[in-house]
């Protein structure tokens, strides 16, 4: 069993930084793909950013967000620069053992979210 918290989330304002954090409980943890996602009011959950060996991104944080990993503290992190209103959603930790293939929709293990508020 995986158990993924996060924590870092807060009400900040436009064009401020802030650092998500996701500590993960599983037994190796660099055989995981890790990942960021978030959901704003009244959309679908959508994915942010993944890491596995290489990073991926969703076009909107491309160059301002930044995935990053330390597998001997299974933790996993989202440094968020610039934010924009448009940031603003429940942000989710997730986590899938790295023989699910990299193109399935599929994730197995979810954080219960941190809420980041970017206000004007």
């Amino acid at each position: 069993q995986v158990r993924l918290v996060e924590s870092g989330g807060g009400l900040v304002q436009s064009g401020a930084s802030l650092r998500l954090s996701c500590a993960a409980s599983v037994g190796t943890f660099a055989n995981y793909e890790v990942g960021w996602f978030r959901q704003a009011p009244g959309k679908e959950r959508e994915f942010v950013a993944g890491m596995l060996w290489s990073t991926q991104y969703a076009d909107s944080v491309k160059d301002r967000f930044i995935i990053a990993r330390d597998n001997a503290n299974k933790m996993v992190y989202l440094q968020m620069n610039n934010l924009r209103l448009e940031d603003t959603a429940v942000y989710y930790c997730a986590a899938r053992h790295m023989t699910v293939p990299s193109t399935s929709r599929s994730w197995t293990y979810w954080g219960q979210g941190t809420q980041v508020t970017v206000s004007s």
